[in-house]
């Protein structure tokens, strides 16, 4: 038995299986499945209908799923856990008045995102009061690879780290302009790092425009995404050169709050366009 099976073992002896059965449970819930029956989550995990009914009962009378007849959803309990994390995240915190004072000087909605895996996640937003709406609300992901934000998060990476991320052969198209390979989204994200921003009309909505700058932490690394949302339909009306600087600004005050210096990781990005 080498080192990692040994280390595998210890940390199994730790592991909590009901614990970890509710996690479980609770990761199967999403936008595309808001609702499942007992019957449906023990086909799903592979465990008796007897188990699902206790760890669906413990949920609920916890908060965490709540019940509508044989359906089960998500409770209010999940939503106050979410909560409690993005406000626990230093990067929301010093982020939210950056955002609230964009969103105040351009009169459009302005996002803070970051990346979990091959999805984005929106943990903070600020709207200004408007006719203008959005589908799109703190907690909302969307794919890294499809979106603005997304380009941003993911400039850092190399071509290898980008495969392994997206072993396909072909990414998922959600728009006209969405890579279809990792090598065309390699040179995309290449291509917005040297320029310092990324902006996009209709890349993944074509009723929505964005512009979006990296936020850095003391590492050097990208770490969020700070942008703007503006209706397509605007984006030939407005100054765009003094939209992107007002975006770069204040993308890049919160990285001096995270402690970042200028100039910091400039090896790695050249070695990663090396790569």
């Amino acid at each position: 038995m080498n080192d990692s099976d040994q280390s595998k073992d210890a940390l199994d002896r730790y592991i909590v299986p009901g614990l970890e059965r509710g996690m479980l449970l609770l990761c199967e819930f999403s936008r595309h499945n808001r609702t499942l029956t007992a019957p449906e989550l023990a086909r799903r995990l592979q465990l008796p209908r007897s188990t699902i009914f206790r760890l669906l009962t413990t949920l609920e009378t916890m908060g965490f799923v709540t019940r509508s007849g044989k359906e089960y959803r998500l409770g209010m309990s999940v939503l106050r856990l979410g909560f409690e994390y993005l406000a626990s995240l230093e990067l929301t915190e010093l982020g939210q008045p950056l955002l609230a004072r964009l969103c105040d000087r351009l009169n459009y909605p302005t996002n803070l995102v970051v990346r979990d895996g091959r999805s984005i996640v929106y943990v903070a937003k600020v709207s200004p009061p408007s006719v203008f709406s959005s589908a799109v609300n703190v907690g909302t992901r969307l794919p890294a690879h499809a979106t603005v934000l997304g380009r941003v998060l993911l400039e850092d990476m190399s071509l290898a780290e980008l495969r392994e991320l997206y072993p396909e052969d072909h990414l998922e198209q959600h728009s006209s302009s969405t890579p279809r390979t990792v090598l065309d989204l390699f040179n995309l994200v290449q291509q917005d790092h040297q320029r310092g921003y990324v902006s996009g009309e209709g890349f993944f909505e074509s009723t929505i425009s964005t512009i979006a700058a990296p936020v850095r932490d003391h590492s050097g690394g990208v770490v969020a995404a700070l942008g703007v949302t503006i209706p397509t339909t605007q984006i030939g009306h407005v100054n765009f050169e003094e939209l992107v600087n007002q975006v770069r600004r204040n993308a890049d005050e919160l990285s001096r709050l995270l402690n970042y210096t200028p100039g910091f990781g400039t090896s790695r990005v050249t070695a990663l366009m090396r790569d």
